[in-house]
């Protein structure tokens, strides 16, 4: 906008608020009516929202779809234009997102297949659409500075009501926060229908309703993984653009303070900002259960789960999968782990633990999913030798495999940051490298028992009595 036309539109509003530049009144001459809207919003008790509509809906809570009444029917009137404007701008960027991606799928993809190859992609646009926000967040604030609030920052003696300066507020809340409830709506969409947090949701409060414990699903290893790691991605992206949008959400009500904050008054944009941290938070932590309840589930039964060869497991390189695709959230890790308390690590705030307790638990279920395999080996063909040794020779290429592949390198100091990550991840601590060859040196020394008793009917040849012919000879 040129400078004339927001000079024309700001006085506009002065007029139209009864309010010239010096502070004087210009169209109510009385004092303002004695019984005005109370302009303030109406947030639940401690100011915490909650979910009040269906998961994919559109929108979080019904508090962004009321009406705005100020008592000041110009605002009223930015407020409804400006609001639609502001929350078809993330809609329609969420759509487009999304219609994009679906372009990628492969056709004839399963539900299963779908989620599993989608569900990082969804993360990628979860956080995308968080930037967009604050895009639309930060013009409207422009746009309300520049235009609705040019006395914002009069003081009381020039004749501002404080009513008006309420009122003033709760228009440009009304309008960012439907931007901000269409992001919570989106974020929670990811969690809990492509990242499968809940299979079965209610529709108002977002919980399970299949009365399973929390963090219970029937997802396979690598796909709560994949979920496990995109709830990551998520909340480093709200870890980090979170406090600028909810910086951008808040203007003062007090006189002469264009930087110091605010009154100490909630709004409703304030607390979806919020809601949107503690419901990423919450979210994410259930996917973390997830990947560890989907290595407690592991069957210990059937070819694809126990090879019939002993051979290394699809459990394991599962885990291996799990551990390196989460590897990179280290800081987003600590941020869930500092706010919720988890099952492998009961303390929370600058007590909790880091990424580093999370991957010995997800090791610790790997070895009981192995021993649990190994036993049942041990059971086949009615618990003879040969089945022992089975299940032997299968914790050993199990444990070998592990620790081929997680295990620490010879000269760490010599890779870099980058080729340490990800799919190069590598558990240095010592307890990894004692643990798993502690359990390999154990069932290789169980596994050469049953050659004793082979040895025992072998009966030595003397080297002379060895000799070798050639051609097709044989000894």
């Amino acid at each position: 906008l040129s400078t004339r036309v927001v000079r024309e539109l700001r006085a506009i509003f002065e007029c139209l608020g009864g309010m010239t530049s010096n502070g004087t009144r210009l169209l109510l001459s009385s004092e303002a009516p004695s019984r005005v809207a109370d302009p303030s919003p109406s947030l639940p008790p401690g100011g915490k929202i909650l979910r009040t509509e269906k998961v994919g809906s559109g929108h979080y809570t019904n508090l962004t779809m009321r009406s705005l009444r100020t008592g000041y029917p110009h605002l009223d009137s930015y407020g409804e234009a400006r609001k639609s404007v502001a929350y078809a701008s993330v809609d329609g960027y969420c759509r487009q997102l999304r219609n994009a991606r679906k372009k990628t799928l492969p056709q004839g993809s399963t539900n299963a297949a779908l989620s599993h190859a989608n569900v990082d992609a969804a993360a990628r646009d979860a956080v995308r659409c968080i930037e967009h926000t604050m895009v639309v967040v930060s013009g409207e604030k422009s746009v309300y500075r520049c235009v609705i609030s040019s006395s914002h920052s009069h003081d009381e003696s020039k004749g501002m009501e404080p009513q008006y300066r309420r009122a003033l507020v709760t228009s440009y809340s009304y309008v960012v926060s439907a931007a901000v409830d269409r992001l919570l709506d989106l974020i929670e969409y990811t969690f809990l229908r492509e990242g499968g947090c809940a299979t079965n949701l209610n529709n108002s409060g977002g919980e399970s309703s299949s009365g399973t414990n929390p963090g219970e699903s029937e997802m396979d290893i690598r796909s709560a993984a994949s979920a496990a790691s995109a709830g990551l991605r998520i909340v480093d992206g709200v870890r980090m653009l979170g406090p600028s949008l909810s910086k951008l959400c808040e203007v003062s009500t007090l006189p002469g303070n264009q930087r110091g904050g605010n009154s100490g008054e909630a709004t409703i944009a304030s607390a979806l900002c919020i809601s949107l941290h503690r419901s990423t938070v919450k979210n994410c932590s259930k996917t973390l259960e997830n990947l560890a309840r989907s290595i407690q589930l592991d069957p210990l039964d059937g070819a694809k789960h126990r090879p019939s060869d002993a051979r290394v497991a699809t459990v394991s390189s599962d885990v291996v999968h799990a551990i390196r695709v989460i590897s990179p959230f280290v800081s987003a890790y600590k941020s869930v782990s500092k706010r919720r308390s988890l099952p492998w690590d009961q303390n929370i705030g600058e007590s909790a633990a880091e990424m580093d307790t999370f991957v010995r638990f997800l090791v610790k279920q790997l070895i009981i999913s192995l021993q649990g395999k190994a036993q049942n080996y041990k059971l086949d063909g009615g618990g003879g030798p040969d089945a022992s040794a089975k299940g032997n020779l299968f914790m050993m290429n199990n444990t070998f495999y592990i620790l081929d592949l997680l295990g620490p390198v010879a000269n760490p100091s010599e890779m870099s940051s980058d080729e340490l990550g990800g799919e190069n991840y590598r558990i240095n601590a010592p307890w990894f490298k004692t643990k798993i060859a502690k359990i390999f040196d154990n069932e290789k020394a169980k596994y050469l028992t049953h050659w004793e008793t082979l040895n025992k009917h072998l009966t030595a040849v003397d080297n002379r009595e060895m000799i070798y012919q050639n051609n097709k000879d044989v000894l």
